[in-house]
């Protein structure tokens, strides 16, 4: 094999062949720089990547949920660098969805929480946000039936969705007034809303900022007994945002981050409630449209009722309630209120 040809260019000889090797030299140079301050400028063009979150609502879309909706709709989320889906419960109770990471944010309520903590094998949540400060909900009856409060529920027949503590209250209820409970015929709600009221049962538990507002709309006149006037301790947290301990613990910025933005859409259903109702029909649209804003306007004097901070929670409502459950015996045990809640990530 013969030797290889090495080519050697004589600068000096051929002035020429330099200048044009320095001029393909520069040209090179000029090219890579150009390239480079075209990927660095796209590099600072392109947004940061967002950080996926799931929520997992408690029930269908609804105004206890609109600060949610109005701070995904105004971009408060990506705003935070958070790409938030919400999404209705599939396969479970939102607190054993949040528990096992199926979701990363969930909501659900104080009593759903305590029981999930005071199990056996206690899920690994906790309660972060309070999206309403009181108890909204209590008993309804015909305005025509007679059954004004606890005292006038013997013999009749309560319809209701078979929750752990619906029998606690019911009971508690009862015999503070003096009246026994196991007169009270207790059925499983067909779903039929008002129009099973005085036909196949004569007492439900509603939500005065949405069935009472459907009931009224409808023609409706009830009788509606507050739960937190009948028993202080029913005045408890419902509903709750929630998050596993997993999350709490490996993101804290993110839940910091994702409560800011919730904040802020809160508060604009707070300044605007028309506008936030608007918001929410495009994600609850069987819904009407004037049912939902007479709701925003009830709400928005409940979220932050009694606070100046959005979301905070108070030992003595976990405490009492708690107490409460004990007392009843839906749970073996209290729990301490540190252990099921936290103000931690609230925006200050």
């Amino acid at each position: 094999m013969s030797a290889p040809v090495v080519y050697k260019f004589k600068w000096k000889k051929d002035k020429r062949m330099k200048h044009l090797w320095k001029r393909g030299i520069a040209a090179a140079l000029a090219a890579v720089m150009a390239a480079g301050m075209a990927v660095s400028a796209q590099a600072q063009e392109t947004p940061e990547e967002l950080k996926k979150v799931t929520v997992i609502l408690d029930y269908v879309p609804n105004t206890n949920h609109t600060g949610m909706y109005v701070a995904l709709d105004k971009g408060y989320y990506k705003e935070e660098g958070l790409d938030v889906e919400i999404i209705e419960p599939t396969d479970g109770a939102t607190a054993t969805l949040i528990a096992q990471q199926k979701g990363t944010f969930g909501i659900s309520y104080q009593e759903d929480v305590t029981i999930a903590l005071t199990a056996k094998e206690p899920l690994p949540i906790k309660a972060i946000a309070a999206l309403i400060q009181h108890n909204t909900s209590g008993f309804v009856s015909l305005a025509d039936s007679g059954i004004e409060s606890p005292a006038d529920f013997e013999g009749k027949t309560y319809a209701g969705w078979g929750g752990a503590g619906e029998s606690a209250v019911l009971e508690a209820c009862m015999t503070q007034a003096g009246k026994d409970f196991s007169k009270l015929n207790m059925v499983i709600s067909d779903g039929s809303g008002f129009e099973a009221l005085g036909k196949s049962c004569d007492l439900m538990w509603y939500f005065e900022g949405w069935d009472c507002i459907i009931s009224e709309m409808n023609g409706v006149k009830l009788n509606y007994m507050e739960c937190r006037e009948l028993d202080e301790r029913l005045d408890y947290y419902t509903p709750v945002i929630i998050a596993s301990d997993a999350v709490l613990e490996s993101d804290p910025e993110m839940a910091e981050a994702f409560l800011r933005a919730t904040r802020k859409g809160y508060e604009d259903a707070i300044a605007d409630p028309d506008a936030a109702a608007k918001i929410l029909s495009a994600h609850a649209p069987d819904y009407d449209i004037e049912m939902l804003k007479l709701s925003q306007e009830y709400l928005a004097g409940k979220y932050m009722e009694d606070t100046e901070v959005w979301g905070e929670m108070k030992d003595e409502v976990w405490d009492n309630y708690s107490a409460f459950l004990k007392e009843y015996g839906v749970i073996g045990e209290t729990i301490p209120a540190d252990q099921c809640y936290t103000n931690g990530f609230l925006p200050q």
